[in-house]
């Protein structure tokens, strides 16, 4: 450890809910100027331990003190007041208000009780530009890319003095060249002496930008160390408590059997011409770079958004697919990319959001089966080992890998056909991914087919049968991973080179 000061230190810190302890004697010490990694699998407490620093929560037991002195953090405004700042992983900007107006929300400059946007603006405008942004103050937010909001709440961090940053899944929706910006801007911050408390499940980005690394694990702190002394094996090892090594992929891959899907001609906003095959018990990999076109492609044939033209076969018959309700009739779930806002109702519990697609089997008219009901809960809830006090928990208060779950599961009791999943993994911990990548891996050799949307190559590969490429709104290539040599780069090759190409690769 270095001799840097402390300006943060959280000592046994505890926290309960219903009955159920999130937090049990967590400690946690951060230093001036560093970037300090909080790790741990989905459920382990990081966002607990964060909500409680930031005055969102308030800790049953334990003690917060700021530059060596106790800290009394009751709300938010207090946990502002000791220069503490939290970007969530969803953006809290407002999106039709200007920079400016989202920079100084709550603290807004007044003269003679009127707003004065001219010097909000000018103040606004100076810190951009002291950032090094190219951006208008005056310019509204949802104009703005993921990344450059981002920026925003970086500059509204620093506006009103933050000396401690945290930063929740800050990459979670960015492009790699995004991501270097963001990490150009954290190393500024870094020199300025802010201190970074950073959440994150991509592990290879810890040891780009990270100085130490704390985890945590079932709500207790297990160990902290200095990310030059150790490695991605050892990290794994601590989150999960064993190696996760030659277990995190499922050992076979299900290459299908006779086409159940055939997809002709699709076109949207998007998607130009796209065709293809799915074939019964496999799991078809969907890759590309950002706007590639792939999740607009996954909304056409789950009925979200229309079709301009193509046809759509199910086991070899045309099917009509012009809503949601249409593509569940005809065996068709989504999972969707943003699970939060597409995938649940938050502020529902476990077992309402788990009955949503399959209402029709315990509701008839106005008559409700109750013990129907329950037993569709009760098997759901528990075949992923969903953690959680009870079905009746709010989805809101589970960590993401449990609410993903919640996601999979409720499709799972429609069983459906044919399952799409878009970005499953994402903002995720490797053991929840894993335990997502062997049940696909079960679905599949049962003889479910599965389209998988990812940004992360690694799993692409490692989890599908073939892997279909897509470029500016069209499939490029569709490779056949048989011979078992498929690499990353070869998959950039396709994702780079536009969207005027349509060959198989073997």
């Amino acid at each position: 450890m270095s001799n840097k000061p402390i300006v943060l230190k959280m000592s046994h810190i505890s926290k309960s809910f219903m009955g159920v302890k999130a937090l049990q004697d967590v400690s946690l010490e951060v230093q001036k100027g560093e970037v300090h990694a909080l790790l741990g699998e989905n459920g382990a407490g990081k966002s607990t331990l964060i909500k409680i620093l930031g005055g969102i929560l308030k800790r049953d037991d334990g003690i917060i003190e700021i530059n060596g002195e106790p800290a009394n953090i009751q709300c938010v405004q207090d946990a502002r007041s000791y220069g503490i700042s939290i970007i969530h992983q969803e953006i809290s900007l407002t999106s039709t208000l200007t920079i400016a107006e989202n920079i100084f929300m709550g603290q807004e400059i007044c003269h003679g009780g009127f707003l004065s946007n001219h010097e909000m603006n000018k103040q606004a405008q100076s810190a951009l530009d002291s950032m090094g942004l190219d951006l208008d103050a005056r310019t509204p937010v949802g104009q703005l890319s993921i990344a450059r909001q981002q920026s925003v709440e970086i500059v509204r961090a620093l506006f009103f003095d933050s000396k401690i940053i945290v930063m929740d899944e800050p990459t979670a929706s960015l492009t790699e060249a995004e991501v270097n910006q963001l990490f150009q801007r954290i190393r500024q911050l870094k020199e300025a002496g802010v201190s970074i408390i950073y959440i994150s499940h991509r592990l290879e980005e810890l040891f780009e930008i990270t100085d130490r690394v704390t985890v945590m694990r079932d709500g207790h702190y297990i160990d902290t160390v200095n990310t030059a002394e150790t490695n991605k094996e050892q990290l794994v090892s601590l989150m999960v408590g064993r190696s996760l090594e030659n277990k995190m992929f499922p050992e076979h891959r299900p290459v299908g059997g006779d086409v159940l899907l055939e997809v002709r001609g699709l076109t949207n906003g998007i998607n130009r011409n796209v065709s293809f095959e799915l074939r019964r018990g496999e799991i078809l990999g969907f890759a590309g770079l950002v706007g590639a076109g792939r999740t607009e492609m996954a909304r056409s044939l789950f009925g979200l958004d229309p079709m301009c033209s193509g046809e759509i076969l199910i086991d070899g018959k045309p099917v009509t697919i012009r809503s949601p309700q249409e593509a569940i009739r005809n065996g068709v779930a989504l999972v969707p990319e943003d699970r939060k806002n597409q995938g649940l109702i938050l502020l529902n519990t476990i077992g309402f959001n788990l009955t949503l697609p399959v209402l029709d089997k315990f509701i008839h008219g106005i008559s409700v089966n109750r013990k129907a009901e329950k037993d569709i809960i009760s098997n759901y809830a528990h075949s992923l080992s969903i953690k959680m006090a009870s079905t009746e928990q709010y989805a809101a208060e589970l960590s993401g890998g449990n609410q993903q779950k919640i996601v999979i599961s409720k499709w799972l009791a429609a069983e459906p056909k044919i399952i799409i999943m878009d970005e499953p993994t994402r903002g995720i911990d490797v053991g929840a991914k894993s335990e997502i990548y062997h049940l696909m891996n079960r679905l599949a050799m049962a003889g479910m087919s599965i389209i998988m949307i990812s940004s992360e190559l690694p799993e692409v590969i490692q989890v599908s049968s073939r892997i279909a490429v897509m470029s500016e709104g069209s499939i490029v290539t569709v490779i056949d991973q048989q011979n078992g040599l498929t690499t990353q780069e070869t998959i950039m090759h396709y994702a780079t080179m536009g969207g005027n190409g349509n060959e198989a690769v073997g």
